[in-house]
């Protein structure tokens, strides 16, 4: 226990030590992300931030773990450092996106393949349980690019990639606590860490963003903990307390904000017949902002109805999976087709 409250605060040290040097280097060489139409800043802000989250976390967690208990940590961190060169360069000099997917998948591989982490079962989801060999490696590959680019789309006002950052590595450390996986919740610790510390920086008006550098990580990360989850939790008992019958289910709830919101623009630019990655306005945080929220109350609504979400799967675990996943895309999709409507009728 002690070693996972040292390394969530050295990785929150480390990153609130770090941030100001950061903000300071980024304002002499006028690194900035500049305000636009879509943007909703309206100054210049330094997006480096995922450099000092990046460093925090990689400090805590080398320092902290026993690697001989966790003997993929190498790969994990060769995976990683692929995400951050990319994101330096995308935050630094715009990156075309099949460069950015293509390092993606490269750190998925080496995930799935060297560490040894990818998805093995559905649990009967869909009739689906024990995943053939190439099916496993496409779907593990195919999560750590959802998953990660996730996090990328939805981190558009301040706070809330970083909060939904929290929520996930929390509740996924939580469980990994009792699985008696304590390297990977000093993992979840030193994220949280980290995001706490940046957190205190990002809150509006933000000092720094995180940039593609942080939000990749983050979501690289919440994707090497979902998977992690899916195929490790099979291990408690029925009687436990907090064992979890429709697994996969309950880990997209724990990722549900960045998941739906995904999907849904996802959808909405296909049937526009535009690319799945051309900008636009039609993020959830997009709606809360046009009727008026401010970038704190957002993103605590986005946040309280993540965790809302969590418990509701988790209590409602007797129910077929099936059932729980519809209920998973209904509910945020009735909440946001009233949102998106209530816009409307302002316009």
């Amino acid at each position: 226990m002690i070693n996972l409250v040292l390394s969530l605060f050295t990785a929150l040290i480390l990153t609130a030590f770090a941030i100001p040097s950061i903000i300071r280097v980024a304002e002499i060489k006028h690194l900035f992300d500049e305000p636009g139409e879509r943007k909703q800043h309206t100054r210049r802000v330094p997006t480096l931030g995922g450099m000092a989250i990046f460093a925090g976390l990689l400090f805590s967690v080398t320092f902290w773990t026993n690697q001989t208990e966790i003997l993929e940590l190498q790969y994990i961190i060769s995976a990683l450092l692929i995400l951050f060169f990319l994101g330096i360069k995308d935050d630094l000099v715009d990156l075309r996106a099949w460069k950015k997917l293509l390092g993606q998948v490269l750190a998925a591989i080496i995930l799935a393949h060297f560490a040894g982490i990818k998805l093995t079962t559905f649990y009967g989801l869909f009739g689906i349980r024990d995943l053939p060999l190439f099916m496993s490696y496409f779907m593990t590959i195919f999560t750590c690019v959802v998953i990660t680019n996730a996090f990328n789309l939805v981190d558009g006002i301040d706070g809330l990639a970083g909060s939904l950052g929290i929520i996930g590595a929390a509740t996924f450390g939580f469980w990994f606590y009792f699985l008696g996986m304590t390297q990977y919740t000093i993992l979840c610790a030193a994220l949280v860490g980290s995001l706490v510390a940046f957190l205190w920086f990002n809150r509006t008006p933000a000092r720094i963003f995180m940039g593609d550098t942080g939000s990749m990580l983050i979501g690289f990360i919440m994707a090497l903990l979902a998977i992690k989850f899916i195929e490790s939790v099979r291990i408690l008992p029925r009687s436990h307390p907090y064992k979890i019958l429709s697994v996969p289910v309950f880990t997209c709830a724990i990722l549900v904000v960045p998941l739906f919101d995904t999907l849904r623009v996802f959808t909405i630019r296909l049937w526009n017949k535009r690319s799945p990655f051309s900008p636009d306005r039609n993020h959830v945080h997009h709606l809360l902002i046009d009727l008026g929220l401010n970038h704190l109350t957002a993103t605590a609504c986005l946040a309280l109805f993540n965790i809302a979400m969590i418990f509701l799967i988790f209590f409602l675990q007797g129910f077929k999976g099936e059932l729980l996943l519809a209920l998973l895309i209904l509910i945020p999709f009735i909440l946001v087709t009233w949102l998106d409507r209530k816009r409307d009728s302002l316009k």
